[in-house]
């Protein structure tokens, strides 16, 4: 039987318990992630060894390599691992909400959304400059959820309803996104097809701390409110037994799902499949428990985009592909083979 730790902090009147086994994965993709990290920020045109980068991330290092690696690269890095962790903590919420092991952001509509607001902001107001661009992605995912979750409100919002309403949204976001496409000037249709495949170039100081802040406020509260998705999880007549205010803890769960997701797209576009195959991985190594599985699949996630970036950057250098096509070559194996399993299943 897995041994059980508790983790208490009193001063917060929190605990919670984890099985050493899940420690342990928390501890190896930790540690994954801290290699990778390291590796990427010392992989480029410059290459730097990784006792240099360590030495120039505690400010120890060559004034050169200091440069290269706090003004271009550890933006680029740190913005692919918020990213990451994000969708991947996204999807885990929306799939533990909807139970149903295909929903993700990018599936139900809320990536869909914010894709919309995107390329119409490219489309229209391409002078504006592209510091608005994060805000009008972040703009569209959440008037998305608003549409899904006011259309899929009777009496409450059951799962199998909202993910049949996010399904459409997001055919007819897509179809949208095409139209705006096909309308628009070549320049900026240009324009608009590199930040639709999902991307971390071009990654700012400021795109760092837009993507941080939001995922400090929700990623914690997502981890908190995790226990009701456990309950919710049981179907909505037992978790009302016991105790879960279901519609409340519902909405509130999307929310922070739709405010993770709307995060990452705006700092990066829609990286797919992230939101779809981490929480399946971390599910693998821990188990269905919410508590567990969040902080798993926020660092596979993080991994996942960090080394889908690497492999962008470097596979087919000098070019720097965007980091979405080698998320999707992974991810469309992955959901046909989730999609047959589920079907063997039933």
């Amino acid at each position: 039987m897995n041994q059980k730790i508790t983790f208490r902090i009193p001063s917060l009147g929190l605990s919670f318990m984890m099985e050493a086994g899940t420690l342990l994965w928390i501890t190896i993709l930790a540690l994954a992630c801290g290699a990778v990290f390291v590796i990427s920020i010392g992989i480029g045109e410059m290459n730097i060894a990784p006792p240099d980068v360590l030495k120039a991330l505690f400010g120890q290092g060559n004034p050169a390599d200091e440069m290269v690696i706090t003004t271009l690269r550890l933006p680029r890095v740190l913005a692919a691992l918020l990213v990451g962790v994000a969708l991947a903590v996204a999807g885990a919420i929306l799939q533990g909400v909807v139970r149903n092991p295909l929903a993700s952001p990018d599936i139900i509509g809320i990536t869909g959304g914010a894709s919309v607001t995107a390329v119409a902001f490219i489309t229209l107001f391409h002078d504006a400059g592209a510091r608005w661009l994060p805000v009008a992605a972040f703009a569209g995912g959440a008037m998305a959820a608003l549409l899904i979750y006011t259309l899929a409100w009777k009496k409450g919002v059951s799962p199998f309803r909202l993910i049949l309403i996010g399904i459409g949204v997001n055919a007819a976001a897509a179809g949208l996104t095409t139209l705006l496409l096909i309308i628009s000037p070549i320049y900026t249709t240009s324009q608009a097809v590199v930040w639709l495949t999902g991307s971390v170039y071009a990654s700012s100081w400021s795109t760092v701390w837009a993507t941080l802040i939001p995922i400090a406020v929700f990623l914690p509260l997502s981890l908190l409110f995790s226990r009701h998705l456990n309950a919710q999880e049981l179907g909505d007549a037992l978790a009302t037994g016991l105790g879960s205010r279901v519609q409340l803890h519902r909405l509130l769960l999307v929310l922070f799902s739709v405010a993770l997701a709307s995060t990452a797209v705006a700092a990066a576009g829609p990286i797919g499949f992230v939101g779809l195959m981490a929480p399946h991985i971390a599910r693998m190594l821990t188990g269905p428990s919410q508590g567990q599985l969040l902080p798993v699949a926020a660092l596979t996630g993080a991994l996942l985009v960090m080394v889908a970036d690497l492999t962008a950057r470097t596979a087919f250098s000098p070019l720097d592909l965007p980091a979405g096509l080698f998320t999707a070559v992974l991810g469309a194996p992955f959901l046909i083979a989730l999609i047959y399993r589920s079907g063997r299943t039933v």
